[in-house]
């Protein structure tokens, strides 16, 4: 696994990160979420060694540094147009594979990986954003490295790139190796990612597991519809349980399903809907974050 801790950063007065700590599992998509400035880029420069600050980040119990290639240990994508503008795409990539001990062969098989062999011998200064960031994503998997850290690389997608890059991500997970994805496309994460790392502020807000996540949130409940619903109601008042109309049903905090299951057949109410509702990725995200915006409009500080 990728073992982050106590990653910190400052630049001047300001903390950009501050005192982070989590961990990134192989055969699994850990998504990377938090407001604008948050640090996330930050946080990733730090562990790639890329930035100077505080704090260590080892990749199987080592220091990237440590590796004699690290390309085959981790790849990267913080910059889609991190290339030469007048060098073809396919050379672009040579000149990374040569460097990495990489032969010219896996150079063709992952331009067709992402969709670009046909403009292979083209230059990529006038690519477009999506089209960059598939370089970006063949250059990160050049050295087949068992762990990829993609910086926001749904920007500039079309939805069927969007959705090409989302199962391209899970499938790469799947074969024993870890993908570090930051997004703020939280419908995505939230098809895509099994464990979620959120910052804000630069602080660690939580580290988990999208269902933990999910279930914890404020906006999770149980729905249910009842024969006698204002019955229901009213023993829920006098148990202080909150819930609200929904739906012909009521969406109630705070209790299980077998909980409100019992609490029904002892009321003598018929059942006819029962089901736990998670909250979506969103309002979780909403609810973590919510004092953690580095930058709020007029109408929202008023929120």
């Amino acid at each position: 696994m990728i073992h982050a801790s106590h990653l910190t950063k400052k630049y001047r007065k300001k903390v950009a990160v501050d005192d982070v700590s989590f961990k990134i599992e192989t055969g699994k998509v850990t998504g990377f979420l938090g407001p604008n400035g948050a640090g996330k880029s930050t946080t990733m420069r730090l562990m790639l060694g890329l930035d100077s600050g505080n704090g260590t980040t080892t990749f199987d119990g080592k220091h990237l540094g440590d590796y004699s290639r690290p390309s085959k240990v981790v790849g990267i994508l913080l910059e889609a147009k991190a290339f030469h503008p007048t060098r073809t795409a396919r050379n672009h990539l040579r000149v990374l594979a040569a460097a990495g001990g990489i032969p010219d062969s896996r150079v063709d098989e992952v331009l067709d990986i992402v969709g670009l062999k046909d403009v292979a011998k083209k230059r990529p200064g006038k690519f477009s954003l999506g089209m960059s960031q598939r370089l970006g994503i063949a250059a990160a998997i050049l050295g087949k490295p068992k762990y990829l850290m993609l910086d926001e690389p749904a920007n500039g997608l079309d939805p069927e790139g969007i959705a090409w890059l989302r199962q391209f991500i899970k499938d790469y997970a799947s074969h024993d190796n870890a993908v570090f994805v930051s997004s703020h496309l939280l419908s995505e994460m939230s098809q895509m990612a099994d464990n979620l790392v959120v910052i804000g502020k630069g602080k660690l807000i939580a580290a988990t597991d999208m269902d933990s996540l999910l279930s914890a949130s404020a906006h999770a409940g149980v729905f249910m519809r009842v024969i006698g619903q204002s019955k229901l109601e009213r023993i829920l008042r006098q148990k202080a349980v909150t819930f609200e109309r929904s739906d012909d049903g009521l969406l109630i905090n705070g209790l299980k399903t077998d909980e409100l299951g019992t609490l029904a057949y002892e009321a003598s109410l018929p059942v006819l809907e029962l089901a736990a509702k998670d909250a979506s990725l969103e309002q979780a995200f909403l609810e973590l974050t919510a004092n953690s915006e580095e930058y709020r409009t007029h109408g929202e500080e008023k929120k």
